[in-house]
């Protein structure tokens, strides 16, 4: 049995009584057309082509799972190259608006080095703006925290004690891994969340009770392979910057 035909073994014990339901965030490929401006929800386009990634990402999702998706064709397109470098396709991927990434209204166009340049220095977040204010003619981060938080409860309900594979975008993944943290929306912000890392949160329900376990954040397994040190990052012209949408 070669190595990409062995079958995905779940870790971590799930105790007696307790429902799990295992969230399997990717975070979608590099946007590179973006001129290195904000894009938030504009319907970019992303750079699917390096197949190392794609093979190493399928290769640590399980199988069998519920897939789901936002509305921006990057997350589609994602997908569709970790399916095409070997993980069995699923029957069905619903895009979820939910699941978008923060629309940033006025922002979205502007030059990002620019405009990150003219904010001052938040050691707290690293992002647009505080969490509760909103890009003008667009949503505040917690706008985006309050919709991936009901997206996450729906799905859940739904599929519970499944895996989840759910293609995103940094600022979803961030606000949940702040749900994760039992409601905090800030601390999710201090994540980095790499363009197709993996992010795993573990939604664990018994009795009436809920909690959720971290197995990991923004692992990036392509970085195992002595051939391919790491995809190459940041994507996009904007090399001198760290803050990408």
């Amino acid at each position: 049995m070669s190595n990409s035909d062995k079958p995905f073994v779940a870790q971590h014990t799930i105790p007696k009584g307790v429902t799990a339901t295992r969230w399997w965030w990717v975070r979608h490929a590099p946007v590179r057309d973006d001129g290195g401006n904000i894009y938030g929800q504009k319907d970019m386009s992303c750079d699917c082509s390096d197949r190392v990634v794609f093979d190493a990402v399928g290769k640590i999702l399980p199988r069998n799972a519920v897939w789901v998706s936002s509305k921006l064709k990057r997350t589609h397109m994602t997908a569709a190259a970790i399916w095409d470098a070997g993980y069995p396709k699923p029957d069905t991927m619903p895009h979820e608006a939910d699941l978008n990434e923060q629309h940033l209204g006025d922002w979205q166009g502007m030059n990002r080095a620019e405009f990150f340049a003219n904010l001052p220095t938040n050691l707290d977040t690293f992002w647009f703006a505080p969490i509760d204010e909103p890009a003008p003619n667009g949503e505040s981060f917690l706008d985006l925290y309050r919709r991936t938080q009901s997206a996450i409860a729906r799905i859940t309900a739904a599929h519970a004690g499944r895996d989840i594979v759910a293609v995103a975008h940094g600022g979803t993944i961030k606000a949940a891994i702040g749900v994760a943290l039992k409601d905090q929306p800030d601390r999710g912000l201090a994540f980095t969340i790499d363009n197709c890392s993996v992010t795993r949160l573990d939604h664990m329900a018994s009795d009436g009770h809920v909690g959720w376990r971290i197995p990991f954040i923004n692992q990036q397994p392509w970085i195992a392979s002595p051939e391919h040190a790491a995809m190459h990052q940041p994507a996009g012209p904007e090399v001198a910057t760290t803050k990408l949408a």
